[in-house]
């Protein structure tokens, strides 16, 4: 990919998904297994319709989502009035590739500082950093407070796949299944702090759904393994 093309892709993807909000309703929608309408939308983010729906559209001019009209169930007939708009998913990809080694280099020299660290110390301030950083991304894409635990977990898991890792929810296990983790071998070379991190972020994420919960993360021992986070 040349400069030129780098340069407008990110820029499209940075005036589509750049606004966290429109990120989370974006992410929403395409882990979601039905089409919303604005309404649902706007009930989920806690926004006015005409807010929710002028970011469902800004992602459809984009290319992000496409509009389908279907009818309300029971809404038959002819004074069944105007199919809803319903948005859900293109196929359209949310990636820019950057050249991976820049990232590992940058993650391998930084937790070369960190493990000058007493090892408790950077374990605790790894797991600190964390939970701010989940704090600060509930508070940006609007997690659900009243949603009930099981609620919380699939949101919490809709929020780090935002992040890029692959998660999903097990309820009855009481635990995340990640199948991918954007910090590749790092996490993998390093996982007394990446792990704790991660932990962290999914702390702070569920404390904002008002579940306190210490969660623990079981490291993956290869690539392409999963990791685990008991919750």
């Amino acid at each position: 990919m040349d400069t030129t093309t780098f340069d407008a892709e990110l820029g499209a993807l940075a005036s589509s998904l750049g606004d966290p909000t429109r990120r989370g309703i974006y992410i929403s929608i395409r882990e979601s297994v039905e089409a919303a309408t604005a309404s649902q939308i706007a009930s989920i983010f806690g926004l006015h319709t005409n807010v929710a729906r002028h970011h469902l559209d800004k992602l459809v001019t984009d290319g992000y989502l496409r509009v389908t009209h279907r009818r309300r169930p029971g809404k038959q007939g002819p004074g069944a009035g105007r199919p809803a708009k319903h948005y859900e998913p293109t196929q359209k990809e949310v990636s820019v590739q950057f050249p991976a080694r820049r990232y590992d280099l940058l993650s391998e020299l930084l937790l070369r500082i960190v493990e000058r660290f007493d090892t408790a110390q950077a374990r605790k301030l790894a797991e600190e950093v964390g939970v701010e950083f989940g704090r600060e991304l509930a508070a940006e894409i609007g997690l659900p407070k009243d949603a009930g635990f099981d609620g919380a977990v699939k949101a919490v898991a809709k929020a780090m796949t935002g992040l890029g890792f692959d998660a999903s929810n097990d309820i009855e296990g009481h635990m995340m299944v990640t199948r991918y983790c954007p910090f590749g071998e790092t996490a993998t070379d390093h996982p007394e702090i990446v792990c704790r991190l991660d932990q962290g972020i999914v702390r702070g994420l569920l404390e904002a759904t008002r579940h306190e919960l210490i969660p623990v993360v079981i490291p993956h021992q290869s690539l392409a393994d999963c990791c685990y986070t008991d919750v």
